[in-house]
C-alpha cells in the first residue's frame, strides 16, 4: 500500500493541474486554506474524517453541510471522490499538499519565526529579507509567541532550523559544562 504522503500527493496534484486547467488556482487555493483552517479550529471535525467506523457517505454529508455554500463547486467535486475512494481519512494531508504545492507553483516559501514577544516592523522585514536572499523566493512569514525561549529567535524555512535562542545556548553551555 502507497504510504499516505504519496497518495496525498497524488490527489494534490491532479487537483492543481485541474484547477490550472480550469484557471481556477487562486480560488481552490484559497478553498484549501479555509478547509484547513476550519479543521485546525475544529478538532472533532478532523477526528471524524480520521474515524474509521463512521460510514463515508456521513463523512461527505457533513462536508457537504459545513463547506457547500463557502467553496468552489470544482472543490466539492473533489472532496466528493476523495470519500468516494475512501480517502477522507487524508483529507487534510490533500489539502496540504495542494497548499505546499501552490506555494510551489507561485515560488512562495513559507518560513516560520518563534519570539518571545511580537516581531517589530523593522524585525519582521529583517526576517523576510533574510530568508528572500536565502531562498530566492518571495516569502510568507509565520510568526509565533513561545515565552520560555528567554530571548532570541527560532527560524524555519521548510526542514531546516536556526535557533539562535538563548535557551538553546544556555543547554549548549550546559552541555559543554557536563563533558
Amino acid at each position: 500500500m502507497a504510504s499516505e504522503s504519496s497518495v496525498a500527493f497524488r490527489y494534490a496534484k491532479s487537483l492543481i493541474d485541474l484547477a490550472k486547467e480550469k484557471g481556477l488556482t487562486e480560488e481552490i487555493h484559497k478553498d484549501m486554506q479555509f478547509f484547513r483552517q476550519t479543521l485546525a479550529q475544529n478538532r472533532q471535525l478532523l477526528l471524524m474524517f480520521k474515524n474509521p467506523i463512521v460510514r463515508k457517505d456521513k463523512k461527505y454529508a457533513v462536508l457537504k453541510a459545513i463547506f457547500a455554500n463557502r467553496l468552489n463547486p470544482m472543490t466539492m467535486a473533489i472532496f466528493e471522490i476523495i470519500t468516494r475512494k475512501h480517502r477522507e481519512s487524508i483529507i487534510d494531508a490533500i489539502a496540504d499538499e495542494f497548499i505546499r504545492l501552490y506555494n510551489e507553483l507561485k515560488g512562495i516559501q513559507k518560513a516560520q519565526v518563534v519570539t518571545t514577544v511580537p516581531l517589530t516592523e523593522e524585525l519582521r522585514r529583517k526576517f523576510t529579507e533574510m530568508v528572500a536572499k536565502t531562498t530566492g523566493k518571495t516569502v510568507q512569514l509565520e510568526e509565533k509567541i513561545d515565552p520560555k525561549l528567554i530571548g532570541g529567535y527560532i527560524l524555519r524555512i521548510g526542514d531546516r532550523q536556526v535557533d539562535a535562542s538563548i535557551r538553546h545556548q544556555l543547554n549548549e553551555i550546559r552541555l559543554e559544562f557536563m563533558h
